[in-house]
């Protein structure tokens, strides 16, 4: 430091070097090594603007390499019985979590195993019915590499995801996706980023093109996200959500407009269902309907159900999806829908609040 310093302390005087006088010195130097060029608005939104661009001519010309190679891993992947273990150092590792992670979403299980704790253990992970996904842009990875002969006597294959096709990674691999990029997006052609961006849509793309060989279906996505709202709108069902026995306000055809009127007060649901001796629905009668009368002014003391009641309700079958029935109360513009069976007789209502308590809709 006092070297550096060298021509502060200089114009000082040897006598009056102290150790203040240092520090003085020390937190100038400081601040000159640390500060900043003035903010320039415009080159800033320049250079974004290159990085994108480089990043786009990255995966526009990764499309045209994919081809039999690829092809290949796709087909490696589904005879696979094990999963599929990616691995990865530094930045490529953190793309790699992310493939992991998509493809066990999609269909391939899958799991990230971290090439330098490999060397001390993790390797247990990793079965002969495997195989494993090897991400390295330079195909030179200490780490990665140390593990091949490993994997080699395992039996296990090892597809590389690499830059450069004449690297130790892809000499060892049993097949190469070519993720190389002609430069980087960083202006110093030092951080990794447009080959990184390239084996993550690389990733994607493999994961996609399993999905789709595996005839993967938005209901088997649901099941593997069932916190989700795709989850809840394909996994829930109106007889996870439908109010049942007690709950249901339930009359008869002659039952008074009186009685009528306490049984959908103390049920709750904004209506009374009109059933038979057998219990099959004959029709509904709603607050809308109530409001509608008393509007018209008309004589409800002698009314009884049958008088009031809609013949024709809307109904939904218990094994429906939820949100099936909530599109169905979209397009009737109602609040409550009936739960059948295939008789007519009565099992259930589910109402838009139950719809939304479950975040349906």
């Amino acid at each position: 430091m006092l070297q550096r310093l060298g021509p502060i302390v200089e114009t000082a005087g040897a006598g009056r070097v102290t150790a203040g006088y240092i520090r003085a010195c020390r937190r100038r130097y400081t601040a000159r090594m640390t500060e900043s060029p003035p903010f320039d608005a415009a080159r800033a939104v320049s250079v974004a603007q290159r990085a994108l661009q480089i990043e786009a001519a990255a995966l526009t010309e990764l499309s045209p390499r994919l081809g039999e190679a690829f092809a290949a891993a796709v087909q490696a992947v589904l005879a696979c019985s094990g999963r599929v273990a990616v691995m990865g150092m530094g930045k490529s590792g953190h793309v790699g979590r992310k493939i992991a992670a998509t493809l066990a979403s999609t269909g391939t299980p899958s799991l990230f195993v971290h090439p330098a704790e490999a060397s001390h253990g993790d390797l247990g992970m990793v079965t002969g019915k495997d195989i494993v996904l090897a991400l390295s842009n330079s195909g030179e990875s200490d780490e990665l590499n140390a593990i091949l002969p490993v994997l080699k006597r395992l039996g296990v294959p090892v597809i590389a995801m690499t830059g450069r096709a004449d690297s130790s990674l892809a000499r060892h691999a049993t097949l190469v996706l070519d993720s190389a990029v002609a430069e980087e997006a960083c202006p110093l052609q030092l951080a990794p980023t447009a080959s990184t961006t390239a084996q993550m849509a690389l990733g994607d793309a493999l994961a996609m093109a399993l999905l789709d060989a595996r005839g993967f279906k938005a209901e088997d996505f649901a099941r593997s996200h069932p916190g989700g709202a795709l989850g809840r709108k394909l996994l829930t069902h109106v007889h996870d959500l439908m109010r049942s026995g007690e709950a249901l306000p339930r009359v008869a055809a002659d039952t008074p407009f009186t009685d009528m009127m306490r049984e959908m007060s103390a049920k709750a649901l904004g209506l009374a269902i009109v059933v038979d001796g057998d219990d099959r629905v004959q029709g509904v009668f709603t607050d809308g309907d109530l409001r509608r009368l008393v509007e018209k002014g008309q004589d409800l003391r002698n009314l009884r159900a049958a008088d009031v009641m809609h013949a024709r309700p809307r109904m939904v079958r218990a094994q429906a999806l939820a949100v099936d029935a909530a599109d169905l109360m979209e397009e009737a513009r109602i609040t409550v829908v009936l739960v059948v069976d295939e008789a007519g007789q009565l099992q259930g209502a589910l109402s838009i609040n139950d719809l939304m308590r479950a975040k349906v809709i």
